[in-house]
């Protein structure tokens, strides 16, 4: 399986490989040589293929992200070319179908490659303020369960708190719970990035414990699967000691205005020794209103036929980059997004970090707001 998974990473980076080379070609048609062509398709060549082996024989940290880096300059530029493409057909179809055929090309061309250089700019800004910029996506449902007043909940999965993603996301993020007035936050997940060395470097528990301070109810977490990558312990201690609640294959009751409320936490199917969601349920009173947290959705359908009222999920990041989020819908029962499905509420963020490079595109840095009402008690 592992070889596999290299041979299709290693096919599709020369696919991207090409299709760049044939694009920066074009873009450079009006001054290219052979020279220079042969030179086009060496550099790009060269540099995919070093960065890959760089990056398998771990020469440096984090070398994985020039790749991801690379292959995402490589598919702005793809994208780029596809979008001129249609307006260039698009343009030719008006000119043919208008009889106002006009001859002069090279004005044509210079404006078309203008144009190319203003999209792939475009891309990468839209794509880093995607990333880095979130947007409150709200919710209210109703849960056939006792609850005296509403319960604001915030979700925010999925951080990845690292060394491009620290201190001032966390202060966001605080002054974000503040902003919306909610009563606890949930983290279903991959909070660091695999491991706490930025997370102690650039001092982040100070900024986290101000944030878990500023929650009536509190921050609730669980373990994603870059969380368990060798780094388990330290992860969890750092967390525990700014305040979080972690739910690893556990449940813990709160109130809420008097009313009891199960929150009741998953490690990542990464941990394979993790609990059956039915034996954790046994703890709780399935009577009173259950929230889980369960990082990666795989397991929606069989939790809709159990008593719980409303999960939340990350892991898929919406597929971060266009068109993986076509990818993620096709493989999930719920990719990303809210909907209700047999007995409970099922919400997968595309979350509030990033994996690897700080850009999206198709996809958004969020956070969730969740009003859950139920009924009251007579």
């Amino acid at each position: 399986m592992r070889y596999a998974f290299f041979i299709t990473i290693f096919l599709l980076l020369q696919l991207f490989s090409a299709g760049a080379a044939l694009s920066l070609q074009w873009w450079l048609q009006p001054w290219i040589t052979p020279a220079l062509r042969i030179a086009i398709w060496s550099a790009i060549f060269i540099i995919t293929n070093g960065l890959l082996i760089l990056s398998v024989k771990r020469a440096f940290a984090n070398s994985y992200r020039w790749v991801s880096g690379w292959m995402l300059v490589m598919h702005f530029m793809l994208l780029t070319a596809l979008l001129i493409s249609l307006l260039y057909g698009g343009y030719w179809l008006i000119v043919l179908l208008s009889g106002n055929a006009n001859n002069d090309l090279s004005s044509i061309a210079i404006g078309l490659r203008a144009l190319a250089l203003i999209i792939f700019i475009g891309l990468f800004s839209y794509a880093l303020h995607s990333a880095y910029v979130p947007v409150v996506r709200k919710l209210s449902i109703s849960i056939n369960k006792p609850l005296a007043k509403p319960l604001r909940i915030a979700v925010a999965s999925d951080l990845h708190l690292g060394r491009l993603f620290g201190v001032a996301a966390i202060d966001r993020l605080n002054r974000l719970m503040i902003d919306s007035q909610a009563d606890m936050l949930l983290m279903p997940g991959d909070i660091m990035d695999d491991n706490t060395d930025a997370f102690n470097n650039y001092n982040m528990a100070k900024n986290l414990a101000e944030l878990c301070s500023s929650l009536p109810y509190g921050v609730y977490a669980t373990l994603g699967n870059h969380d368990l990558y060798g780094h388990e312990q330290p992860i969890s201690q750092a967390l525990v000691d700014a305040g979080v609640h972690l739910l690893n294959d556990d449940v813990l009751g709160i109130e809420h205005e008097g009313q009891p409320i199960w929150l009741v936490g998953r490690f990542d199917n990464h941990k394979r020794q993790r609990v059956a969601t039915t034996d954790l349920l046994a703890k709780v009173d399935t009577s009173q209103p259950v929230i889980l947290l369960d990082h990666r959705p795989s397991d929606i359908d069989e939790h809709s036929q159990l008593p719980i009222d409303l999960q939340v999920s990350g892991h898929t990041h919406n597929g971060q980059v266009f068109p993986a989020n076509f990818i993620v819908s096709a493989i999930n029962r719920v990719g990303y997004g809210y909907e209700a499905v047999g007995r409970g509420h099922f919400v997968v963020s595309s979350g509030y970090g990033f994996w690897g490079i700080p850009f999206r595109l198709g996809s958004r840095s969020e956070i969730w707001l969740i009003t859950v009402s139920g009924h009251t008690n007579k």
